[in-house]
């Protein structure tokens, strides 16, 4: 019985000093997401954020194994859906990464890294409520392309100059650079331009 209202009373008392910290913290600095973190709030968001993933997601394991292949396809995905907040190195020094509030972490550091398979599976495919991060799935434990990029952001400590430079060929393509190669195709599909490409290049026999 002690127990229980021991229980009971933490259920009670925990979300209520959330709240009252939460309505301090919203009265000092409003919703201004200019300034980082504190160190306190980071780590309540953290344990949180942990707190509230499943049990069972948590203690899942990665079916698929890294294999170069398999690794290839799973960076160009990253590359395309997740560089643009995260960067290609998975550090989160982008411009929208380091605007979003909180701040998009480090992905190859420990905070994680020592994450479960489950738990960085959970976050991908479910999202996390009051951040940047969108759900990409569809909420179900087998999907393969998450997985595969779970053994990516496993891989993120050992990036090579190369990986980063094939991502650079598989990153979103904003409006400028989309505008900047079609006026240099136009330019290099003109007649005249192939004509004196053509004659610029010609080199006549003389005697």
């Amino acid at each position: 019985m002690k127990a229980l209202c021991t229980r009971i009373l933490l259920l009670v008392v925990i979300p209520a000093i959330v709240v009252i910290a939460a309505f301090c913290l919203l009265s000092a600095t409003g919703l201004n997401a200019r300034g980082n973190p504190g160190a306190m709030e980071s780590r309540l968001a953290s344990a949180l954020q942990r707190w509230a993933i499943p049990r069972g997601f948590r203690e899942l394991n990665n079916p698929m194994q890294a294999t170069p292949e398999l690794l290839v396809e799973a960076r160009r995905h990253f590359a395309d859906h997740c560089a643009s907040c995260h960067g290609n190195d998975g550090s989160g020094t982008t411009e929208m990464g380091q605007k979003l509030y909180p701040r998009v972490p480090d992905m190859r550091l420990a905070q994680t890294q020592n994450l479960s398979d489950g738990e960085i599976y959970y976050i991908i495919e479910n999202g996390v409520r009051f951040t940047g991060m969108p759900a990409w799935g569809t909420g179900g434990t087998t999907d393969h392309d998450t997985w595969h990029l779970v053994l990516f952001i496993r891989h993120l400590p050992k990036m090579t100059d190369e990986d980063i430079q094939d991502m650079k060929e598989h990153n979103p393509r904003g409006p400028a650079e989309m505008k900047e190669e079609e006026m240099e195709n136009e330019f290099l599909n003109e007649p005249s331009a192939a004509g004196g490409r053509a004659k610029s290049h010609s080199h006549e026999r003389r005697n």
